[in-house]
């Protein structure tokens, strides 16, 4: 039986598909926007086990997109933040917090090792992104990759399909192009917006944290690419319906503009 908390949840869907999010293991790498939102939304469902990966601090600016980015938490580790909150949320769950930055190595010994039956990418920086997705795809695990959410205002333009049938992402094509470098195929499930960003909106950086550049961002925007995120996978997991019917969805959506 699920939890008293879960009620509403198992009242929808069934105390089966409840069993089989319980049993159910994600490994959740990236704990920013996209990242603190799909965790949420992955533990009020009921998962079972989680491991959440994140070595950054909150910062101020952080705090118009980011669920753990409050004032009060400022200069405090994201995934430490997020540990207390998902437990008081799901005082049953299974959950590893790893609150640092990690190395190839580091991605590689925990994918071998966990038993993942889905592992969440919502990276924003652009090498450890590549490397996540290389090693997931090449351990024949399933995966999940947020595309960036930066410099997109128009939730009616969200997508969700294979990584190379993508369409008008740039950061898809260039996450595609190396994947193909590294040998890597169909098979990754990526959550996109075809909405082009200005060019107005980009800033560059000096390369601190992986990062040469970024856009701006709204509140609602990388929310929205967790939801798509968090949503795909539960649906999967129990097995009540897969991105291909999300991506009719979308074609239909369009077709009424």
């Amino acid at each position: 039986m699920a939890p008293a908390w879960l009620e509403r949840t198992s009242l929808l869907v069934g105390q089966d598909k409840m069993l089989a999010l319980a049993k159910s293991r994600v490994l959740l790498v990236g704990l920013g926007g996209v990242g603190s939102f799909a965790g949420e939304f992955l533990v009020r469902a009921g998962i079972g086990h989680l491991t959440m990966v994140d070595g950054d601090i909150v910062d101020k600016t952080n705090i118009n997109r980011q669920l753990q980015a409050l004032h009060s938490t400022i200069g405090m580790g994201k995934a430490q933040l997020l540990e207390a909150r998902f437990k008081d949320i799901h005082p049953q769950i299974d959950l590893l917090a790893i609150n640092h930055f990690m190395t190839p190595d580091d991605m590689e010994g925990l994918i071998r090792s966990g038993k993942y039956d889905y592992i969440l990418d919502c990276i924003d920086s652009f090498q450890p992104k590549l490397t996540l997705l290389e090693l997931a795809y090449k351990s024949g695990l399933r995966v999940i990759s947020s595309m960036g959410a930066g410099g997109k205002t128009d939730p009616g333009r969200m997508g969700i399909s294979d990584l190379f049938d993508t369409k008008d992402c740039r950061f898809a094509q260039k996450v595609r192009k190396q994947m193909r470098r590294r040998g890597v195929g169909r098979g990754i499930t990526a959550i996109y917006s075809d909405e082009l960003q200005p060019k107005e909106a980009l800033k560059y950086t000096d390369g601190t944290n992986f990062k040469r550049s970024y856009y701006g961002t709204i509140s609602f925007m990388p929310a929205l690419f967790g939801l798509w995120v968090a949503s795909t996978v539960i649906r999967e997991l129990t097995q009540m319906q897969d991105y291909k019917s999300l991506k009719i969805k979308k074609k239909f959506a369009k077709s009424k503009k």
